[in-house]
């Protein structure tokens, strides 16, 4: 259904992460909205198909070396740039009637646009504000902004609100929204699909995510090396400046002996085929995660899941109703659960069975778009009233 709403969509990459992924879903249909994003890459290629109007910055190049965890010092050379970026949206706002900032960068710098030309601003969160994540001095920035400036604050999962409320953020401008999927089943077997992909045969595990510490390959990497006979594949890549962890974790691999058993994949835009082809899909994250996309997408293929007991997974697997949790960045731990779920796969079913039909309830792309088109309909309607 089309919707009617100008809406100026913004965020601060070209790339496609987890957060570009729910964008692509969220701007579908919006043929009258905008999308505003820093810097020209996969994201702009994929928003081509959408039918959208598409605004490329002419200062944004380079801004996402300025990283969340970074001081506020480290953004004074760029100081000229961001504010040249925050008259670029300001100026796009004047031609639309909602502004949605889909990332911290992005709403930080609309939210001062906001000071300038008044539009009802919606910051979607994707991320867990807390020490683990942010410098101190970008929490604060990112808080103060939202209470002052923003109409709703969107969220994946309690876990995000509760540290966005914990950070001192206004509790009644949170909304939570967990992400939705809309997954195509493929009718191919496991067998068939590590054929077509070259896979290898026996116990498979995989992880799927970018490479970056904190989502914690190198835990399972070390939980490998207590698992002989185990393959594995690591489908990701490094998006924003962690192309250092990336060489570390292939060191790794080097030093522990498994060249012969871990696969680096690199991006792939065939996850949800690939995962359906491993044994067990594994979650390492070492930091709280605001959401688990891999999660929700291993539930609906049917693949057991073993996860760190941190953010968003505890809510997601319903406290290990619907696979496997284990401490954050325990190697061994990790090892022995992998270890368990692959002795004994046919004790699985009714758990996967579970998992399935949550992912289908709980998770859909159809109850996302439908609360957050709301959210912005509301948010339009309260500026015209």
């Amino acid at each position: 259904m089309m919707s009617t709403e100008r809406v100026l969509f913004v965020d601060h990459t070209g790339q496609i992460g987890g957060a570009e992924l729910i964008l692509l879903d969220v701007v579908e249909g919006r043929r009258q909205s905008s999308v505003f994003l820093f810097e020209p890459g996969p994201l702009s290629e994929a928003l081509a198909s959408r039918h959208l109007n598409l605004i490329a910055s002419k200062w944004g190049r380079g801004v996402t070396q300025f990283r969340r965890d970074s001081s506020v010092l480290s953004a004074l050379p760029l100081a000229g740039r961001l504010a040249a970026i925050v008259v670029e949206i300001a100026r796009a706002s004047r031609a639309h009637d909602v502004v949605y900032a889909n990332s911290q960068k992005a709403f930080v710098l609309s939210a001062i646009a906001n000071v300038f030309v008044k539009r009802p601003l919606i910051w979607h969160l994707h991320d867990i504000i807390s020490a683990d994540h942010f410098g101190a001095a970008q929490r604060r920035a990112q808080v103060l902004l939202a209470n002052a400036c923003a109409s709703r604050v969107i969220v994946p999962s309690q876990a995000a609100a509760a540290a966005f409320v914990a950070a001192g953020g206004r509790r009644d401008l949170v909304e939570i929204v967990p992400n939705g999927l809309a997954i195509e089943p493929d009718p191919s077997s496991p067998g068939e699909l590590r054929q077509r992909f070259g896979l290898p045969p026996g116990p498979l595990v995989g992880v799927f995510s970018r490479l970056a510490p904190w989502k914690g390959q190198h835990v399972l990497i070390e939980a490998l090396a207590a698992l002989p006979g185990v393959n594995c594949i690591v489908a990701g890549d490094a998006l924003f400046g962690e192309q250092d962890y990336a060489a570390e974790l292939s060191q790794l691999v080097a030093k522990l002996g498994l060249d012969d058993r871990v696969r680096f994949l690199g991006h792939r835009s065939d996850v949800p085929k690939l995962m359906k082809a491993v044994d067990v899909m594994v979650h390492p994250s070492i930091d709280p995660e605001p959401f688990g996309r891999t999660l929700v997408e291993a539930m609906l293929a049917g693949v057991p899941v073993v996860a760190t007991d941190a953010g968003a997974a505890p809510d997601i697997l319903e406290g290990g109703k619907a696979g496997t949790l284990v401490p954050p960045a325990d190697a061994p731990a990790l090892a022995g659960a992998i270890a368990a779920v692959l002795a004994k796969p046919e004790q699985l079913t009714r758990q996967l069975e579970y998992a399935t039909g949550r992912a289908r309830a709980h998770y859909s792309l159809e109850r996302m778009l439908h609360s957050i088109g709301l959210l912005i309909a509301k948010a339009q309607a309260g500026a015209a009233a």
